[in-house]
């Protein structure tokens, strides 16, 4: 294959040089062979008279005398035979350099304009021609003017430099616009790819050509910012050497004759100089980009761009707006350039050539066309691959596995971020089954974004790879350390599972153990930044597990896509770049900052409905831009999850749905309806902020310090808490074994608090909303020994009863207070536990009084500071900020530091007081 591909360019740069040899003989025919006849005649004595005087100077007795002499037939007919053979050279010249530029400017390349301008279809881009007509030349000298046409060699060939004359824009952009019509005719649609840049101009770059600018048939370039183009054409060299290295070529011309295909298109960058040296940078990566272009398919127009590069170069230097002088016909001849292409035929037929590649590429693509024509056949062991858009018609794929390990996606509002991320996970859950792929959603917005990938009231369906899906949780930046704690449990256990069987990827692993379930994990944190917005414990914690998943997860098959509007300004991650440094796989939609490299400016210019996909760390050599087709509207993915569902519900759990602005039901939640009889009760406080649907429970077995206070002043949510205590309590325990003593002196709370004793009577307990605590607190404390059945106190406004708890009636040593102190500290191991509210920090230790904390062994904090709270949690600081909706929850035998609980929503017709 090598050797072929030496003789096609062999035979190439025959060709070339027989059009120089042929201009040659056009120019030196006659002077070369007049040489060789003076030089046969530089022993006669003839010869210096007709050198020094000259035959048309002659006198006729000069002439007579010179045919005297005896070599003069010799001389005369040497001469004549001389003229001759000039002639008859002359003749053959033009006609054969015209063969010769027909044969290697075929069609557009050298033709003057008429049907071919504008034409699509034609050459698919497998071979190109050799030469491009610029203008056309005459040989001067002669009685009969003798005209050939003029072409120069570019694509594959040569590079074309320009240098202007003073007042020549117009000309220069005529000869420009010229052969880029002329090559974009020849090609079909998509076969070639124009860069613009002009260091003078921001627009009217060739303004004719705009049309073509909706396509991606036509860049145009800062003109600040020359290395956006340089990094572009650097990317795209380094990608096609490295294609060709791995196929045994050495450029792009032989890949596409070895494949018969064309596997990229053609580029011409156009750079427009004034005529001033590049920066030192520029001008060395210009000349590196020159020097590879070639063999990649790069053609390069340099228009008063002062470098020397080395590699093959034309040049054109103008002398006036009509003429120039060509490297290709010598500084002895004269190119008369081709005048201009008429502007309006232009612009249409850039228009046709535009409108035919919008065509070819099938128009606006659909989701139904990102899908395959059967679902979850593939195999997610190596790694995911689906596509996510198209570009040019052919499908842009995303691929996560070893070496794209973890994503980064960025994009400002209304780029089209969310409906990205619909494409993603569309494409890839129709390609893999739920075995394979298994999805974890959370939306740190103030919206739903996933949420119509749980079931709903309107749409019972829901996405079956789906296990676990987090919306409206901006406020609760605790379940997203949920979710990244349990990933690194996950971890663990897929390492233990791989060190069992002694492999080190995840590929390994199902080989070894195919009766094990090892699907691919992929969690998408959108707007993952709110996970770092404090300083405190979830921040450190968040970046400490980020980090280590973001490490060692790609080889156990977990996989992080973190989506932002900007990730400037995460000061978790200053200094530790990790994270980002694992997110070679980068994704940014029109206008993103920060996600690609630094000097990648790719989604600046990309249009809307587009994204660039990065799959080398956002270098600008590893850009491929995709239009992303419209998968988030209404009823286009629930189509494609309605049919996931019907094929795998049956086999596979809804998945758990968390949305941060809607309360729990109690009634509806696993860890109440599961209660049972036990001689262990246990009171449910709130939902625990976890991946699993977990309720937060306190233990009440019959040992000190097992009572729950309730803090703060919030009503709404401290009767919501003791309400599910109260009832969770009942419905483990038999009717008649638990009495239930409720005190409020809160007027506004006392309807809530009776409807809650009406409805534990109705479950057959015995529920008493008593007047006098003070008395009713004695009588248990004074016969706590003798108690026959457990006693549970729901104690409403404690801080308010406290007057009436500290007044002695006469002839009593103890108060209602000391008594409530009793029991508070002897209660619990006589089956006697307190529930109270407490609307003060300060009023509980009035309470407590010198006993200290030990006898409230369990707190739900609700609007109290955090720094309140260090006294009853072992002395440790305590980071909170009260929030609606949220309490914080401590129980000293299990919790090594609080946690943040949603205290469950009351059932309807209870007051909130």
């Amino acid at each position: 294959m090598g050797s072929k591909a030496s003789e096609q360019r062999n035979r190439v740069t025959t060709a070339l040089d027989r059009v120089r040899h042929q201009i040659g003989l056009v120019l030196g025919a006659a002077a070369g062979t007049r040489q060789a006849a003076e030089a046969e005649l530089a022993k006669l004595e003839l010869e210096q008279h007709i050198v020094r005087v000259g035959m048309n100077n002659s006198t006729s007795e000069q002439y007579a005398e010179w045919a005297r002499h005896p070599a003069s037939t010799e001389v005369f007919g040497l001469l004549s035979s001389v003229r001759g053979q000039f002639y008859a050279e002359w003749e053959a010249g033009p006609n054969a350099l015209r063969e010769l530029v027909a044969h290697n400017a075929p069609g557009p390349a050298s033709q003057q304009p008429g049907n071919w301008l504008g034409r699509v279809g034609g050459n698919p881009g497998i071979t190109a021609p050799g030469l491009w007509r610029v203008g056309s030349a005459t040989v001067p000298g002669t009685d009969v003017p003798r005209t050939f046409d003029v072409a120069m060699p570019l694509l594959d060939e040569s590079h074309l430099f320009i240098t202007s004359a003073p007042k020549t824009r117009t000309a220069v952009d005529g000869i420009v616009q010229n052969l880029l019509m002329r090559v974009l005719s020849t090609f079909e649609p998509g076969a070639v790819r124009i860069h613009l840049w002009d260091v003078g101009q921001l627009t009217a770059i060739l303004p004719d050509l705009y049309p073509l600018s909706r396509t991606s048939a036509l860049t145009l370039y800062d003109p600040g910012r020359l290395e956006d183009l340089l990094d572009e054409l650097a990317g795209h060299i380094r990608r096609i050497h490295a294609t060709g290295m791995q196929a045994g070529h050495t450029s792009l011309r032989e890949i596409r004759r070895a494949s018969g295909q064309r596997v990229e298109p053609f580029r011409v960058a156009v750079l427009y100089g004034n005529g001033e040296t590049l920066e030192p940078e520029r001008a060395r990566e210009l000349k590196r980009v020159a020097t590879g272009a070639l063999a990649a398919g790069i053609c390069l127009i340099l228009i008063d761009v002062p470098t020397m590069l080395s590699t093959s170069v034309e040049t054109l230097s103008l002398l006036d707006d009509r003429r120039a002088i060509s490297s290709m016909t010598g500084p002895d001849l004269t190119v008369d350039l081709d005048p201009p292409m008429p502007s309006g035929q232009v612009i249409r037929a850039a228009g046709r050539i535009a409108e035919a590649l919008i065509a070819k590429q099938g128009g606006p693509r659909a989701f139904a066309d990102l899908l395959p024509t059967e679902l979850g056949k593939e195999s997610s062991a190596r790694e995911l691959r689906a596509p996510v858009g198209f570009f040019e018609g052919e499908a842009v794929e995303v691929v996560i596995g070893d070496a794209s390990p973890h994503v980064l996606i960025g994009g400002p509002s209304g780029s089209g971020k969310t409906n990205f991320l619909y494409s993603l996970l569309g494409s890839f859950a129709a390609r893999y089954s739920p075995d394979e792929l298994a999805l974890y959603l959370l939306d740190f917005k103030e919206g739903v974004s996933f949420a119509g990938l749980a079931p709903g009231r309107r749409d019972a369906s829901w996405l079956p790879h789906a296990k676990l899906i987090g919306v409206n949780v901006n406020t609760d930046r605790e379940f997203g350390l949920a979710l990244l704690r349990y990933l690194a449990d996950e971890l663990r256990r897929r390492s233990a599972a791989a060190k069992l069987h002694e492999v080190t990827n995840l590929a390994d692993l199902r080989e070894q153990d195919p009766g094990g379930h090892w699907p691919r994990i992929v969690a998408v944190i959108d707007e993952f930044q709110y996970l770092f917005a404090g300083r405190d414990g979830v921040t450190a914690t968040a970046t400490q597990l980020l980090e280590d998943i973001a490490r060692r997860g790609r080889s156990q098959g977990i996989h992080l896509v973190l989506a932002s509007q900007d990730v400037a300004g995460i000061e978790a991650f200053w200094g530790k770049p990790a994270v980002f440094e694992q997110c070679t796989l980068r994704i940014a939609m029109p206008k993103a900052r920060r996600v690609l490299s630094e000097t990648n400016n790719a989604a600046v210019s990309a249009p809307k409905w587009h994204a660039v996909i990065n799959h080398d760390s956002g270098v600008a050599h590893g850009n491929q831009l995709a239009h992303v087709p419209d998968a988030s509207s209404k009823d286009v993915f629930n189509k494609l999850q309605h049919r996931l569902w019907e094929r795998y519900s049956e086999s596979f759990k809804r998945p758990r749905l968390f949305d941060g602005a809607h309360f729990p039901v109690l009634e509806q939640f696993p860890a109440f309806t599961d209660l049972k009889l036990t001689s262990k009760p246990r009171a449910l406080l709130g939902q625990s902020i976890d991946v699993d649907e977990a309720a937060c429970g306190v233990d009440l077995p019959k040992a000190p310090g097992r009572n729950i206070a309730v803090l703060g002043a919030a009503t709404a949510e401290a009767l919501s808490i003791m309400d599910s205590a109260a009832r969770s309590l009942a419905k483990q325990h038999a009717e008649g074994s638990v009495d239930f003593v409720l005190s409020c002196p809160i007027d506004a709370s006392v309807p809530a608090v009776q409807e809650l004793a009406e409805r534990l009577e109705a479950e057959g307990h015995r529920a008493e909303l008593v007047d006098d605590l003070p008395g009713r607190v004695i009588d248990i404390a004074e016969n706590l020994s003798s108690l026959d059945r457990a006693q549970v106190l729901l104690l409403y406004g404690v801080d308010a009863s406290i007057p009436a708890l500290e007044a002695k009636a006469p002839g009593q040593l103890k108060s209602g207070l000391d008594q409530l102190r009793v029991l508070l500290k002897q209660g619990p191991t006589h089956g006697v536990h307190t529930i109270g509210w407490w609307r003060s920090i300060a009023r509980l230790k009035d309470t407590l009084g010198f006993a200290g904390t030990d006898d409230i062994g369990t707190w739900a904090a609700l609007d109290v500071q955090g720094n309140e709270l260090s006294p009853f949690a072992a002395g440790q600081v305590v980071h909170w900020s009260p929030r609606p909706g949220r309490a914080l929850f401590f129980d000293r035998t299990t919790h090594g530091a609080p946690e943040v609980i949603i205290p469950f929503q009351r059932p309807e017709g209870l007051l909130d007081g």
